[in-house]
């Protein structure tokens, strides 16, 4: 399909790019690596008067790591996350989660701030970001503002961000102790069936603190403070690891699509949630 016709704009600074949305308002959105963007413009699913390109806005750009605080520009591609030797170092799980979304084709363009500014259930990088306890910067007419991860999504596609605000930047916390962010697919490219974040710190041979999220199992990603909280004190064997799976398992609510019935993706999603946090203890 080809898409309707379109106006489109590359700005050089993000100032000009709120120009461009405060002038159309509702006819215009931003674009950053496209991906989920234009499938849809073809399709005719969506019909954008104003195309606004951010590839041109240098200050959407970069990798910053200041001590334990780490702050990723909107526009950084899924390759730089798998490429920065300093963020391997400060966050892995950010290279392991980003090295099994699609092919190298879309992740040299896809970008970390396209991937969880629209609210698309079935992105990777959403999920992870709750686990890690993200905090999104937005920039619109009003001036800046920021929003936790753990706040930004409200539905499929419906999140804290408004229309004419563009996201700019993720930072987080580097995590401490063990890591891994494990998904089943059909195939390469595929969202997931089921996907985990698991973040596990263990000191003196007990767990002090924990963080697990989860991807495309419900119309939005689900980070679980019960799945933590069953971990947190305690050796992190099988029960306690068995435990905190069953209060992931209690807070989703997936749907039946072309990636199974629901008791398949509820029997998956064990599986790669206790897979997950079984990793992240080995790590720590």
């Amino acid at each position: 399909m080809i898409p309707a016709r379109f106006d489109y704009h590359r700005p050089a600074d993000i100032a000009g790019a709120l120009a461009i949305l405060t002038e159309h308002g509702e006819e215009a959105r931003v674009i950053a690596g496209g991906h989920s963007l234009v499938p849809m413009m073809k399709l005719r699913m969506t019909a954008i008067e104003h195309l606004v390109d951010l590839q041109d806005i240098a200050e959407l750009r970069g990798i910053r790591i200041e001590g334990r605080a780490v702050t990723l520009g909107a526009m950084v591609t899924q390759h730089e996350l798998i490429a920065d030797a300093g963020l391997a170092e400060a966050a892995p799980i950010l290279r392991e989660a980003a090295l099994q979304i699609a092919d190298p084709q879309v992740r040299a363009m896809g970008t970390v701030g396209g991937n969880v500014a629209n609210g698309d259930p079935g992105n990777d990088m959403p999920g992870l970001m709750q686990a890690l306890g993200a905090r999104f910067a937005l920039v619109g007419p009003g001036g800046r503002r920021e929003v936790a991860a753990r706040e930004y999504y409200e539905a499929a596609y419906v999140t804290a961000r408004e229309e004419d605000e563009i996201l700019v930047s993720i930072g987080f916390e580097a995590p401490a102790g063990g890591w891994a962010y494990l998904k089943q697919k059909r195939k390469i490219g595929d969202y997931a069936t089921a996907a985990c974040a698991a973040l596990v710190t263990i000191e003196g041979g007990a767990c002090t603190a924990a963080s697990v999220a989860m991807t495309n199992l419900s119309d939005r990603p689900v980070w679980s403070a019960e799945a933590g909280q069953a971990l947190i004190g305690t050796g992190c064997g099988p029960a306690e690891i068995a435990a905190a799976t069953e209060a992931a398992l209690a807070v989703i609510e997936p749907t039946e699509d072309m990636r199974g019935p629901v008791e398949f993706k509820r029997h998956v999603a064990g599986v790669i949630v206790r897979r997950a946090i079984e990793r992240a203890v080995a790590r720590a």
